[in-house]
């Protein structure tokens, strides 16, 4: 189905597989929280899936993909500013301290705990990072004080109106926005994706959000009705497979 203006006025009401999505698709979606999401987890919990995200990109090399496809968006830049919104564990930020000599990274999250973990910690002290809280669907910073803001493996935290938000504040703040999120398959290959992993969740944290995670996913449909009820100026590039994540570059036209 051809995108259609009138949509834009129901974004809230979007499924995660777009406004064309099929009907297996738009049951395989859930407005359930992850226990990230929840305030009657205890932080022992929270931490355990903190841990087991930052755990899993270093052990599968995530981050440094991840830190080499955000700087490959700034190749031409010098030193460049970079604002990573929903950094969780940070582990994204320090690599591209790491691999950048003369980047400046802002460290950030909406949660306050996870913002008081990383201050703690060796960003907390590096010369070329500043720890902060920030709403990623409200920063509080000028027009293009970044020169790209990287937003990666917790899009889809967000329900389509704050989503769509982020759209509009990311491309604000940064000549370039990168979304790096888990891709959405074709629904018979997610019912399979799902199917893997169910069994354990009952018994670890980290599936148990994983799952959730994948049926709050948002499509390549989805993520260009986000875009455009954001400011139709707004240009999207999307990278994607099946399995390989999910790559957005939005910049404003």
């Amino acid at each position: 189905m051809a995108y259609m203006a009138g949509h834009t006025a129901d974004i809230a009401r979007m499924p995660r597989g777009g406004f064309d999505a099929s009907c297996l698709d738009r049951l395989l979606e859930t407005d359930r929280p992850e226990y990230l999401d929840r305030d009657d987890v205890d932080d022992a919990t929270k931490r355990q899936v903190i841990e087991a995200l930052d755990w899993t990109g270093r052990f599968f090399k995530t981050h440094e993909r991840f830190a080499a496809i955000a700087l490959e968006l700034l190749a031409d830049v010098a030193d460049p500013r970079i604002l990573e919104l929903g950094a969780g564990h940070g582990g994204l930020s320090r690599q591209l301290l790491q691999d950048h000599p003369s980047a400046h990274v802002t460290v950030s999250d909406v949660d306050a705990d996870s913002v008081a973990q990383i201050a703690a910690g060796d960003l907390g002290s590096h010369r070329r990072a500043r720890v902060a809280h920030v709403d990623a669907t409200e920063i509080d910073a000028a027009d293009g004080s970044y020169d790209l803001a990287v937003f990666a493996l917790s899009f889809h935290h967000l329900p389509p109106a704050q989503a769509s938000r982020v759209f509009a504040e990311g491309t604000r703040v940064a000549d370039t926005l990168l979304i790096i999120d888990l891709p959405r398959p074709p629904a018979p290959l997610h019912l399979l994706r799902l199917a893997t992993m169910l069994p354990a969740a009952p018994f670890l944290p980290f599936v148990h959000d994983g799952i959730i995670s994948s049926l709050r996913c948002y499509s390549p449909s989805a993520l260009r009705s986000l875009a455009r009820h954001a400011d139709p100026a707004i240009t999207l590039e999307l990278r994607s497979g099946l399995y390989s994540p999910q790559i957005v570059i939005a910049r404003r036209g």
